[in-house]
């Protein structure tokens, strides 16, 4: 993974209605996961979803990866780290997925989001100063 300039973990109980027979979680819930990790990431920069609509502009995912290790199972304790790796011309954030007690990897993965204006619905290519602002970082 590269490296990265701000990060946070948020702690999920897998829960029933995510997984199936087996007690396996179905591979789709795993972004559902990341999304959680990536809200509380966006809020706790004081830039979450609400924020970047009042700024002008919406973040649309445009690529996810996705790597699967080992399975979460019902009832299993999870962390999910994100962390913002790219932020210049597009707000990349990777994830990691451990079991929270023996540490193994479960999952790992990245999103790449972009800035698009509201107000023309032109996707911008590079970063508006306010994710950089949100960052502490001065734009070049």
């Amino acid at each position: 993974m590269t490296k990265e300039i701000v990060n946070c973990e948020v702690e999920i109980d897998v829960p029933f209605f995510d997984v199936d027979l087996m007690e396996i979680v179905w591979h789709g819930h795993y972004l559902k996961y990341f999304e959680v990790a990536r809200c509380a990431l966006l809020d706790q920069i004081g830039y979450g979803y609400m924020a970047m609509r009042d700024s002008g502009y919406t973040w649309p995912v445009i690529d996810l990866r996705v790597r699967y290790a080992k399975p979460a199972k019902f009832g299993q304790k999870i962390i999910v780290h994100a962390g913002i790796c790219e932020w210049e011309n597009r707000l990349k954030m990777n994830y990691l997925i451990v079991d929270k007690n023996k540490r193994h990897r479960l999952t790992r993965g990245h999103t790449c989001q972009v800035a698009v204006e509201m107000a023309t619905e032109e996707m911008c290519y590079e970063s508006p100063s306010i994710l950089w602002e949100k960052l502490g970082l001065t734009k070049p």
